[in-house]
């Protein structure tokens, strides 16, 4: 016979129990974070979103409640591992306890980078990414628009690249702040600015590199659709080689650094002259065989014997090629006139922007840090610096 268990105190219902475990619970376990992998995801006629967060020792109920879901936009499937936030609650007539999620976020990844998965995804599902919409970057441009800050090295390295490159080139530049709070509506003014005013050919919007918080304005949904809507063609050049940033995706052009943004918008002034050189020569060449073609052929025809049968004919044809090889002749000359005045022009125009014009009057051009000094403000105390002469260069200390 079991023997009676004492009533030294008064013994606690199931209800009370449970009351006092939901009070200790409820109480102690407030706006919580846990992680784990998602598992049996079902989402109910109403809305709700009820899982299971376990790993390999325990399991956790959730539920996300119908309004949550909508307004955060949460999609869960089963195998995420995941970082939930919200509070622990016991449902008293089950006698279970599970957590109201208020917050999901994938484990290990920051809320920078969910953001930065977010909008690549949203953006890329409406088309912004598609190469049907990218516009070509003009070969010659004349003129180049470039927002950045006006004291980044970004800026320096692209104006010193597009001095040496192509120096018949204007630069724009649109001072905008590329960290902080208020740089990707400076950077959304600035790419507005030129689609509207059309005044340059092509954009550059870049900084140079930093950490996912530096880089965010590029980041910036509002960015990505001024660089979308730009008329213009667009370069973004966006930090070093490894970053990339919403911006790179939606531009018509990836620059890897601010440097090689400079040299895909322009050509090389110094490949264009031999280029110009080259085309004067072959220009000159096939006029003068042209001529020299028709000649020796309009000089056979008149000599054949298979034309003797129709000779008061071929009189009549030989006066028509007299008049014909005069024609052809003056035709000639004024088109190697024409295209040779246009060849010399050019070639004049690029000599005159030869940025060696300077040291072959006996100018010195001085560098520090591989960078051309133009002014006293430039010149760093305590720098190594490079003269440069026509024949050669030296460094001084």
């Amino acid at each position: 016979m079991s023997k009676q268990i004492p009533f030294l105190f008064d013994i606690p219902s199931v209800t009370e129990l449970t009351g006092k475990i939901k009070n200790l619970l409820e109480q102690n376990f407030v706006d919580i974070l846990v992680e784990g992998e998602a598992s049996n995801v079902k989402q109910s006629a109403n809305g709700h979103i009820y899982f299971t967060l376990k790993d390999s020792g325990a399991q956790l109920p959730c539920v996300i409640w119908r309004n949550t879901v909508q307004r955060n936009g949460i999609q869960l499937t089963d195998g995420q591992q995941i970082v939930v936030g919200g509070d622990i609650q016991v449902y008293a007539p089950h006698g279970r306890y599970q957590m109201i999620v208020g917050l999901v976020q994938q484990a290990g990844v920051g809320k920078l980078q969910q953001a930065f998965e977010e909008l690549k995804a949203k953006l890329k599902a409406e088309g912004l990414f598609e190469d049907i919409h990218k516009k070509p970057v003009p070969k010659f441009p004349k003129r180049i628009g470039v927002v950045t800050s006006k004291t980044t090295a970004a800026f320096q390295d692209i104006r010193s690249t597009l001095e040496k490159r192509w120096p018949v080139a204007e630069v724009d530049l649109f001072h905008a702040s590329v960290q902080g709070v208020n740089a990707a509506p400076e950077i959304v003014r600035g790419i507005n600015y030129f689609s509207e005013q059309k005044t340059v050919d092509v954009v550059i919007i870049s900084r140079g590199g930093g950490s996912l918080e530096d880089l965010w304005p590029f980041n910036e949904e509002a960015v990505a659709r001024a660089v979308f809507d730009c008329k213009l063609p667009i370069i973004s050049a966006v930090g070093h080689e490894v970053d990339f940033s919403i911006s790179d995706f939606v531009a018509d052009l990836r620059a890897a650094t601010p440097t090689q943004a400079a040299v895909l918008a322009t050509p090389d002034i110094n490949e264009v002259r031999m280029l110009v050189e080259d085309l004067h020569r072959r220009v000159e060449l096939n006029t003068i065989g042209a001529i020299q073609y028709y000649r020796d052929r309009v000089e056979h025809l008149s000599k054949s014997y298979a034309l003797l049968a129709v000779q008061q004919k071929m009189k009549l044809a030989s006066t028509e090629v007299s008049h014909l090889k005069s024609r052809l002749a003056q035709s000639v000359e004024k088109f190697f006139t024409t295209h040779n005045h246009q060849l010399q022009s050019l070639s004049q125009t690029l000599e005159n922007k030869n940025p060696n014009i300077p040291l072959e009057k006996g100018f010195v051009r001085v560098w520090q840090e591989d960078r051309w000094v133009r002014s006293s403000k430039g010149l760093k105390k305590g720098t190594e610096l490079e003269l440069e002469w026509l024949d050669g260069k030296i460094q001084l200390k």
